[in-house]
Parts: structure tokens; sequence; C-alpha cells
């Protein structure tokens, strides 16, 4: 089922720019580092599960990007901007190849199963 998202029909033409916009800065430095990195995880300080999903990805010898958004008392505003581009509601945000995986849990269970690595053999 394809992910529910407003139709720019449904959005008044004038804010159709201020919503397009929304801290677009951050979505493009994101879009900028999956184009250039095989794996990027996007995370904030002080919550334990980007560090769970670097340290998963180090003990598997895969290099990897971290981009790191403020904490849980600032720039939350900013990582709301990748919250509504990905529909992903947590942190971290792991991609692999350009694509979304999930969360740490989930990075943990492509590497157990071993889909990790053949993600990243694949051309």
């Amino acid at each position: 089922m394809p992910r529910q998202i407003l139709d720019e029909s449904r959005i008044h033409p004038a804010i159709r720019e201020r919503v397009a916009s929304h801290h677009a800065d951050i979505v493009r430095e994101v879009q900028e580092a999956i184009g250039s990195n095989a794996v990027v995880v996007v995370g904030m300080r002080a919550n334990p599960f980007p560090k769970r999903a670097r340290a998963a990805l180090t003990r598997a010898g895969i290099a990897h990007r971290y981009l790191e958004y403020g904490g849980y008392f600032s720039d939350w505003r900013r990582r709301n901007a990748l919250k509504m581009w990905t529909g992903w509601p947590t942190f971290p945000m792991v991609f692999v190849r350009g694509s979304l995986v999930g969360g740490a849990e989930d990075l943990g269970r492509l590497i157990a199963s071993g889909e990790l690595q053949r993600m990243l053999a694949s051309s």
C-alpha cells in the first residue's frame, strides 16, 4: 500500500512553496549523502538507537556516513522535515544504496540475515 501523502491539489496555492521549501536544506543534505555513500545513518544526540546502528555497522565491518541533527530539545523542527520526507517516524534513519531500510532494529535484522551484505554487493 502506498504511503498516504496529502495531494498537492489539496494544498492552497498560496502556501505550496512554503510547504515545499520547509527546511529543504536538511533534506538536500541527506539526499546528497545517500547519493554518494552506500550506507548512511541519520541520527540525533543522546538517542541510543543511532549509536546502536553505528556500532552494529562497525562490528560488521561496513563503512557508513553518519549525519547528526541536534538532540531531544534542539533541531526538532528541522528533523521533522526528514520525518515528513521519508515517512519514517523515528531515529535513526538508515539508508542503504539510497533506500530507507528503517531504524536500528531493522538494520540489525538485515545484518543478521545477510541481506545487508547482499544489498551492498549488488550494483
